[in-house]
């Protein structure tokens, strides 16, 4: 099962940590308890909009941003869970509308690469 409070823990530390920022200084900048932080990043508390405006203000990270990075995560993670479910099927690739269509015909199926306006994903078929 795919949480949606994991992706954003895990794309919120990625923030984090791009930036070289300790959990103190981010709690501390979006005046959230350091514990309360911490169970965010590791998925374990679901973040009202209210505390996620909060941190990405502390991180200058605009929230369109960091849900857009955790979408792309999202579609991912369902590409992979429908791989690995029906293996012998064809995936279709999920494709952002802003992006326009992507054509994968000729591509072998063992290895996409796709390319996040932050940074290239490999999705590895299992």
């Amino acid at each position: 099962m795919i949480l949606l409070r994991r992706l954003l823990g895990d794309v919120l530390r990625r923030q984090r940590q791009r930036q070289g920022r300790t959990l103190r200084e981010v709690s501390s900048s979006a005046r959230v308890s350091l514990g309360y932080l911490s169970e965010v990043e590791r998925g374990q508390k679901e973040a009202s909009s209210e505390l996620l405006s909060a941190i990405c203000d502390a991180l200058d990270v605009r929230m369109s941003e960091l849900m857009r990075e955790v979408s792309d995560e999202l579609a991912l993670a369902e590409l992979a869970q429908s791989a690995a479910a029906t293996p012998s099927q064809h995936v279709p690739t999920p494709v952002r509308p802003m992006l326009g269509a992507v054509s994968v015909a000729g591509v072998p199926p063992e290895r996409v690469t796709i390319k996040a306006p932050a940074e290239a994903v490999d999705v590895v078929a299992a």
